[in-house]
């Protein structure tokens, strides 16, 4: 299966979306911040993998995704 989603979100689009749906789940104890970098989305991986169930680790995985990709000019 591939992770990589349908129709392309960018990065704030997805770190404001994990707060939304698990900040009280997952991200209790996390500040978010207005415009993340790619560092603060992956800073919010573990928590999603850990306390996110199964769609919490999908996200994670997205952002793994998108912060990793290689960078086009």
């Amino acid at each position: 299966m591939d992770a990589t989603p349908t129709h392309p979100e960018d990065l704030a689009t997805l770190y404001h979306r994990a707060f939304a749906q698990y900040g009280n789940r997952a991200l209790w104890n996390l500040r978010p911040v207005q415009n993340p970098t790619p560092a603060d989305a992956l800073a919010i991986t573990q928590p999603l993998r850990t306390h996110g169930k199964m769609d919490g680790r999908r996200l994670a995985e997205k952002f793994e995704i998108l912060c990793r990709a290689p960078q086009q000019s």
